[in-house]
Parts: structure tokens; C-alpha cells; sequence
């Protein structure tokens, strides 16, 4: 749960026939951050932003302009949404006076967060339901949706667990919301966002070195939706040692990047023809791109086919934070 905000549901693995949609929201409290806003909901369905809200604007900002069309079928939808915010702001800044005080600390700048959704499989049909505090960027209290009990890791939240476990009413309607109402929502806003949450973008896949003694980086970008396996092979042998697998990044334009190393350090280059880097997304042909020293962009010397002289730089672009009417909080802790 730490570092909710901008946490993004990966999923690595072979067989990409079905996608985990997902429904996300994120609730960020702090005190002590005079240039940050002291409250923000942010919420997010498969990755993407779709609506936001904090105590500057003290209203829901629709993100996607599918989400107007959410509005015409539903007029009350923002009402209600800017309503339970407001509910909810009130109930996180007093949470965050009370684990001050249970964590006897004074002054300085402190951070109180809650990251809940569900998940839906499109064939099997299966859900999954998920509500998860954080404080100061620890784990604090999250809910155990099977046995309908909350969980406290560190001693701090034990008060609190045993006052939310008391409230057994509240608890019900979250097990309701998180196993129909959440899943029924996410349904509704992805077929509101088809065009744009269920399109598939065909990665572009490069591969880039920056100096002899380096790894081979096979870089794919520019795909949608972010569930993709990239991976290497040597003589159709899928590899698991040499190989260094980078995490899924957002780009600006709400693709999707992500990099994976190939150590070739005690490969002579002769034998590189019997490796290659494979990409998979649902609903294209692998990508295959065989490890063809002509086919390699560099930031040193020549440059393979492709290159502009000058290489290529691989950076890459800052993390994007990605926000259904809320089933409000459990209350104070």
C-alpha cells in the first residue's frame, strides 16, 4: 500500500487473453505541506485519470470528456460525489490530528491516505474488492474482505480495527459496494469510455544501448492497455537469468512504456543471433525483434538502422497520477 499515489495494477505474465479492469480511487489527507493541497480524491479506472477533486476546488473535476456523458444519464452524479468528498475531507483531517496524538508527534508534515477499488475480469467473470490506509507512507489499517475484519499491522491501528470491526453495518454495505456496486460502476464507465479505455495501440520496439559494455535494452512504448509481457528469448527459449525486467511507466499521451535489460556480458556477439526480444498485448501478433547489432540504437559512436546520428536518450517521463461516487470512509479512527 505504500506510495498509493501513482500506483498503477500491473500484470506480468504469459497468455494476455484476458484484462483486468480495474476501478481506483485515492484519498490523500496532509498536514504540514503549505504548497500541497491538504486534501485530493483522485480516481481512475484501468489507469486512466477520469475525475479529481481537492480542497482548493471544493468540487469533482470530470477528467474525460466521456464522463459528460456520465452526467447526462446521471444529473445527480456530481452532487453526490462533491457531497461525500466533502464528508469524507472533514473525517481525514480529524483522522490526522488523531494519529498525531497516537503517534506522539508534534509538528511536521504528515501524509494520511486510502487507496480502495474493485477489479473485474472480462472471461472468467471473477471480481475483487480492496480498502487499504496508509500513514506517513507505512501501512496502517486495511479491510479483510473475506472474513469481514480489519487488519492492523502496526500497533497503532489496533484501536482502531477494533472500533471499525464493531461497526458491522458499515461493514456489510462495504462488502455490497465492493462486490456489486463498485464492479456494476466500473462496468458503466467502461463501456462510457470505450473508444478509449478498450482500445488496443500497437507498441513501437526498439532496441537501445548506451555503451558497448551495457545491457540490450528492448524498449516498447506507445501501447494501450498497460497489461503487456515483454520478454527475451535465445534459440525460442524464453529467458529468466541475463534479464532485468523494468516496470510499466505512463507516458504523457496516456500510452504505456516499459523496458527490459538483456545482460550479454559473457555472450560473444557472434551468438547474438540466436537471441530475440518478444512483446505480447491482447488483441495484436507478437512483436519479435531479433538481437541484430544493425537494429540497436546507441548514446555512443555509430548508431544501427534507425538512429539519427546522435542516439537515443532513454529517459523516461515522469510517473502520471491517475479518479464514482464514493462509498464514503468508516469514520474516525
Amino acid at each position: 500500500m505504500k506510495a498509493l499515489i501513482g500506483l498503477l495494477l500491473l500484470v506480468f505474465g504469459h497468455g494476455v487473453s484476458s484484462v483486468l479492469h480495474s476501478l481506483q480511487y485515492f484519498y490523500t489527507a496532509s498536514s504540514g505541506l503549505p504548497t500541497f493541497p491538504e486534501f485530493v480524491v483522485v480516481g481512475m479506472v484501468d489507469g486512466v485519470q477520469m475525475v479529481y477533486d481537492d480542497n482548493n476546488t471544493q468540487r469533482v473535476v470530470l477528467k474525460q470528456a466521456w464522463m459528460e456523458q456520465v452526467i447526462r444519464d446521471d444529473p445527480s452524479y456530481l452532487e453526490r460525489s462533491n457531497g461525500l468528498s466533502l464528508g469524507s475531507q472533514q473525517a481525514f483531517k480529524d483522522n490526522i490530528r488523531t494519529l498525531k496524538k497516537r503517534f506522539n508527534q508534534k509538528g511536521g508534515a504528515h501524509v494520511y491516505q486510502e487507496m480502495y477499488g474493485c477489479e473485474w475480469d472480462d472471461e472468467d467473470g471473477s471480481t475483487d474488492g480492496y480498502d487499504h490506509f496508509g500513514y506517513d507512507g507505512e501501512d496502517f489499517i486495511e479491510l479483510d474482505l473475506k472474513y469481514m475484519t480489519w487488519v492492523a499491522p502496526v500497533q497503532e491501528a489496533v484501536t482502531t480495527k477494533r472500533k471499525w470491526d464493531q461497526n458491522r453495518g458499515y461493514n456489510e454495505q462495504q462488502k455490497h459496494y465492493y462486490t456489486k456496486q463498485c464492479v456494476d460502476w466500473l462496468k458503466k464507465y467502461l463501456s462510457y469510455g470505450k473508444s478509449t479505455l478498450q482500445r488496443t495501440e500497437r507498441p513501437r520496439v526498439s532496441l537501445l544501448q548506451r555503451s558497448p559494455s551495457s545491457p540490450v535494452v528492448c524498449h516498447a512504448t506507445g501501447f494501450y492497455p498497460d497489461r503487456v509481457v515483454v520478454f527475451w528469448r535465445r534459440d525460442g527459449q524464453e529467458l529468466h537469468e541475463q534479464v532485468d525486467p523494468g516496470e510499466v511507466l505512463p507516458n504523457h499521451d496516456g500510452t504505456f512504456q516499459v523496458s527490459v535489460d538483456l545482460n550479454l556480458t559473457a555472450v560473444p556477439q557472434e551468438d547474438w543471433g540466436r537471441y530475440e526480444c518478444v512483446v505480447q498485448l491482447k488483441g495484436i501478433e507478437d512483436i519479435s525483434t531479433p538481437l541484430d547489432p544493425a537494429l540497436i540504437r546507441t548514446n555512443w559512436g555509430k548508431t544501427g538502422v534507425g538512429g539519427d546520428g546522435g542516439g537515443e536518450h532513454m529517459s523516461h517521463p515522469l510517473h502520471l497520477t491517475s479518479s464514482q461516487p464514493l462509498p464514503g470512509v468508516p469514520g474516525h479512527c
